[in-house]
């Protein structure tokens, strides 16, 4: 077996034509930047581009197929001069069995069979070229086609406030969904393994932590390490699902208190509310105008006073990107890059004295720290990032 680090969930702003495709996501989000971003910046070996399923991006994709710019693998997957390999992704949305939404990853091996998910897609969408769309139907509906093509079914974002099982749909994802049939369970920027394991529905489940990437440098915010013969389709899936020696090896995420949604936020004095969990109301103004935070959301539902975490777990190491580093900027970015090469060489190869001697010591000391998990953070809430503080 071998290493691999693995982004799952990559939007597309635009396409080569200037069509929106993720409203949100920025313009510079264009199919082939992000994949040399992820092979030449980032050291990412596997991108997973969510928004595939778009008849205009489909056809860029075989545009760059004919161009030769991507191959294709035997087991699913497209390669970029063998340095990453491209998977094909939508994100599709549906309506909870109380009301609220979640949104929902389907992956497909290939071009012809995403075409097929695209063609049933698009008799159930008011616009089939944007992503995330409102789908006529069920989210069992939804797994069924997933399983009927071979595809994989991943639960998104699984607790954020907006578009989430848990976050705006039910308390129980066993209530929406067959969870025979999810793939894996994405667990979101405000959240880890020990709050999503305090959910005992979780015990066969894989988790993923994925970017939700809405921009270039948000590509690798958050990923995974598995454990594959290769970085096809076919095994990221065998990761996925356990299967054949594939696995999980590890999880790379923000500290929960970086995400924006990990506390609840007082929409009228504008803070993070600061009181113990669950709280969704303001000790502050004594109002209800908030937006619940994840950790909120769930101490309030979970059935687990304490998680039980299965032996296929595997460790969640808490990420803090080089953005988040106080002092890192543009130009301090090119030059870690420069003697780096990738993201991924500094936040996990580059040693202490090797990252001060090309951005000085208080900079080498927070990434280091960060590394470590020793760095103070400061929580987010109300769709405002945490930030990290510098030991200075």
């Amino acid at each position: 077996m071998n290493s691999y680090f693995l982004d799952l969930h990559i939007h597309i702003g635009r396409t080569l034509g200037n069509r929106p495709v993720k409203i949100t996501a920025s313009r510079d989000l264009r199919l082939f930047e992000i994949v040399k971003e992820a092979a030449e910046r980032k050291g990412i070996d596997i991108v997973g581009i969510i928004d595939a399923v778009s008849p205009p991006v489909l056809q860029e994709f075989r545009e760059l197929i004919a161009a030769g710019e991507l191959v294709p693998l035997a087991g699913g997957g497209l390669t970029y001069q063998g340095k990453t390999t491209v998977l094909l992704g939508a994100e599709v949305e549906t309506a909870g069995p109380h009301g609220g939404a979640a949104h929902f990853g389907v992956w497909m091996p290939d071009v012809e069979t995403m075409q097929e998910f695209s063609d049933w897609l698009a008799a159930r969408v008011t616009n089939p070229v944007l992503s995330s769309q409102r789908a006529r139907c069920t989210s069992r509906e939804l797994q069924d086609i997933a399983a009927e093509l071979c595809g994989m079914f991943i639960i998104n974002h699984a607790f954020t406030p907006h578009k989430s099982v848990y976050g705006s749909c039910v308390d129980k994802a066993s209530e929406m969904l067959d969870l025979s049939k999810v793939t894996a369970l994405e667990l979101g920027l405000s959240a880890d393994t020990g709050l999503a394991d305090l959910f005992s529905e979780h015990a066969n489940l894989t988790y993923l932590s994925n970017s939700d990437a809405h921009s270039l440098a948000k590509i690798g915010r958050e990923y995974n390490r598995i454990a594959a013969a290769g970085t096809s389709f076919a095994d990221v899936k065998k990761a996925l699902l356990r299967q054949d020696g594939h696995r999980v090896l590890a999880n790379y995420g923000l500290a929960p208190q970086l995400g924006k949604y990990h506390r609840t936020y007082c929409l009228d004095c504008n803070e993070v509310v600061p009181a113990d969990p669950p709280v969704f109301t303001c000790p502050m103004c004594g109002g209800q105008h908030v937006l619940r935070g994840v950790l909120d959301r769930i101490y309030a539902i979970a059935d687990r006073p304490q998680p039980v975490h299965p032996d296929h777990r595997p460790i969640y190491y808490y990420q803090v990107p080089l953005e988040f580093i106080p002092g890192v900027g543009k130009k301090t970015m090119e030059r870690l890059l420069e003697a780096f090469g990738t993201e991924m060489n500094v936040l996990h190869q580059a040693s202490e004295a090797e990252l001060t001697e090309v951005v000085g010591e208080r900079i080498a000391r927070d990434i280091v720290s960060a590394r470590n998990g020793t760095l103070k953070l400061a929580a987010g809430g109300g769709g405002k990032y945490g930030r990290a503080i510098s030991l200075e």
